[in-house]
C-alpha cells in the first residue's frame, strides 16, 4: 500500500478509484490499531461499501443530502432493524470524522473538494434502544417471581437445568449480569476469597466498538454469595466430577462432551428459555415483555432505588459511560419527593449532632 502522503493528482478514473479505496484501507487500518474487532471491522467495511454504492459518486463529494436518502432507502424500502440502522449511520460518521481529521486537506489537494460530515444532527439517528424502553417490573413483581420459582424447584421434573437456570437469573437480577457473561462463567471465576462478599471475575464482557472482552470483578453482594454457595456445593456437583475442575463450566448443559464426558457449556439460548417460561408461570402479567436484558434494568433501578451512587452502578455492570448507565435506571414518579425527604433527615440528623 503506497504512502497518502503522496500528494500526485490522481490523472484517471481508475486512480481516483484506487485512491478512494485506500482511505477506507486507511479508516479500517486505524480500527485495527484501535484494538477493534474483525468482526466488528467487517461490519464497517460493509456498511461504508453498501454506502459508495448507494450513492454512485466519490466519498469527497458526497453531501449529508445522499445520507438523507440512504437512510430513508434502509428503513422504508430495505425495512432494516433501527439498530441497523444506527449501526450503519455510526459507521459512516466515524469514517468522514477520520478523513476530516487526518486526509482534509490531502483530499482537497488531490480532489479540489472540500469534505463534509454527511451524518450530522438532523439525519443522525437516534440510539437503536430509544424508543423501545426496557422499564422493569416493580419489586414486588420481581420478588413475586423468583420466590415463587425457587419455591417450585423441589418438584420439578427437571431439577438441574431448572436450578441453573433460576441461578444464573439471579445473577442477572442481583448483579446485572449480561447472558452471556453468564454463559461464559467457569468454576475458577467464583472467588470468596475477594473482598467481604466473594467477587465473580467477568471475563467475557461486553467490550466498547467491538475492542474484544472486558474483564471486570462483581462483588457477590444483594445475597449473591450466599446463592453461589448454595450453587456450587449442593447442585452443581450433580452434574458430574467436574466441578472441582477450574476451568469446567460454571453453569454446565445436560448433554457432555462424547471424548471426555465432560459437561459442556449451556448455550444463552436455554437460559433464555427458561427464563421466559418462568415469566410466563409466575409472572404472567410481564409474558413477551421482560427479557434477560431487562433483569439488567432492574438490577440497576432497584440498587439506585436502595442507594447506592452512579459511579458504582456503572462499574457493575460494566459500562463505559456513566450516560450509558442512567437510560438503564428507571425512577418511581415519587423519586424526587423522596430524595427531598431523605436529604432533609441527614441535615437535620447531621445539624442535630452538632448541637448536642
Amino acid at each position: 500500500m503506497r504512502s497518502l502522503a503522496d500528494a500526485r493528482t490522481p490523472a484517471s478514473i481508475e486512480e481516483l478509484a484506487d485512491y478512494e479505496q485506500e482511505l477506507i484501507d486507511q479508516f479500517l487500518l486505524a480500527g485495527v490499531g484501535a484494538g477493534i474487532t474483525d468482526g466488528s471491522l467487517a461490519g464497517d467495511r460493509a456498511a461504508l461499501f453498501e454506502f459508495v454504492r448507494f450513492t454512485g459518486r466519490p466519498v469527497w463529494t458526497v453531501q449529508a443530502s445522499d445520507a438523507d436518502r440512504f437512510l430513508a432507502y434502509l428503513r422504508k424500502e430495505r425495512l432494516q432493524a433501527r439498530a441497523t440502522v444506527y449501526d450503519k449511520a455510526r459507521a459512516i460518521a466515524r469514517f468522514y470524522d477520520f478523513l476530516m481529521a487526518r486526509y482534509q486537506g490531502e483530499v482537497h489537494a488531490r480532489t479540489g473538494y472540500v469534505l463534509t460530515q454527511p451524518i450530522d444532527e438532523y439525519n443522525r439517528p437516534s440510539h437503536a434502544e430509544y424508543g423501545a424502553g426496557r422499564v422493569p417490573p416493580s419489586a414486588d413483581d420481581v420478588s413475586g417471581l423468583f420466590d415463587a420459582w425457587r419455591q417450585s424447584l423441589p418438584g420439578t421434573r427437571k431439577y438441574l437445568p431448572s436450578a441453573r437456570n433460576y441461578m444464573a437469573a439471579s445473577l442477572w437480577r442481583r448483579v446485572g449480569l449480561r447472558i452471556t457473561e453468564s454463559v461464559m462463567l467457569d468454576i475458577r471465576d467464583w472467588r470468596p476469597d475477594f473482598g467481604d462478599f466473594g467477587k465473580l471475575h467477568v471475563r467475557h464482557g461486553k467490550g466498547s466498538r467491538g475492542r474484544g472482552p472486558k474483564t471486570r470483578l462483581v462483588p457477590g453482594i444483594d445475597q449473591v454469595c450466599d446463592l453461589m454457595d448454595w450453587w456450587l456445593a449442593e447442585v452443581r456437583p450433580h452434574y458430574g466430577p467436574d466441578y472441582a475442575e477450574p476451568d469446567a463450566p460454571m453453569f454446565p448443559s445436560e448433554r457432555r462432551d462424547a471424548a471426555s464426558d465432560r459437561c459442556l457449556r449451556v448455550g444463552a439460548d436455554a437460559l433464555r428459555s427458561g427464563f421466559i417460561q418462568a415469566v410466563r408461570t409466575w409472572l404472567p402479567a410481564w409474558s413477551g415483555q421482560l427479557t434477560p436484558h431487562g433483569m439488567r434494568h432492574f438490577c440497576a433501578s432497584s440498587l439506585y432505588g436502595r442507594g447506592l451512587d452512579l459511579k458504582a452502578i456503572q462499574d457493575l455492570l460494566g459500562h463505559e459511560w456513566l450516560s450509558t448507565t442512567t437510560r438503564y435506571i428507571h425512577v418511581r414518579e415519587e423519586h424526587i419527593e423522596l430524595a427531598w425527604t431523605s436529604a432533609n433527615a441527614r441535615v437535620a440528623a447531621r445539624l442535630g449532632q452538632e448541637i448536642g
